[in-house]
């Protein structure tokens, strides 16, 4: 098989048709006018708006500083976690407005609009983020209350007699 075909622009050759090859455009920053990057951020019921800077890494949620916000250890760890993963930790502040949910939602809510901006605010840091699952929506819900039932599964205590 010398006259074997190597590559697609032999094959096009051969068949006498033009080659037009789309070469996918690098993405672009997407900032305002004030050098922010804006993305929303779910989860649960909980949703939040996020804006990101540069700057010296403070975190603002609802106008309070994360720790007075996010008391918990635990809460303050999941809002550093995009940072970490990008390696962009103490590089950007953090600007946040979140409304509904709990505050273990919220938490999640930021963390995924944080990921959101990010990846607009530096298209390059995508890959890292996608990566560790931050750009995914969690789409966990909590399930509705059926009637005839005492919560969304869980029936009355039956009673034999």
């Amino acid at each position: 098989m010398a006259d074997q075909i190597n590559s697609l622009e032999e094959l096009n050759a051969v068949a006498g048709v033009e080659a037009v090859v789309e070469v996918a455009a690098p993405r672009e920053p997407v900032r305002d006018e004030l050098g922010r990057s804006y993305a929303t951020g779910k989860r649960k019921d909980a949703v939040a708006r996020v804006w990101i800077k540069p700057g010296s890494g403070k975190v603002i949620v609802n106008g309070k500083d994360q720790d007075v916000y996010f008391a918990r250890p635990v809460l303050q760890l999941i809002l550093r976690q995009p940072m970490q993963v990008a390696g962009v930790e103490g590089e950007f502040d953090v600007y946040a407005t979140v409304k509904g949910g709990g505050l273990t939602g919220q938490a999640g809510a930021v963390k995924h609009g944080i990921s959101k901006a990010l990846q607009l605010y530096e298209p390059s840091l995508r890959g890292a983020l996608k990566a560790a699952g931050f750009l995914t929506r969690d789409s966990r819900v909590v399930e509705r209350k059926k009637y005839g039932k005492r919560k969304a599964r869980r029936s009355f205590q039956f009673s034999k007699r």
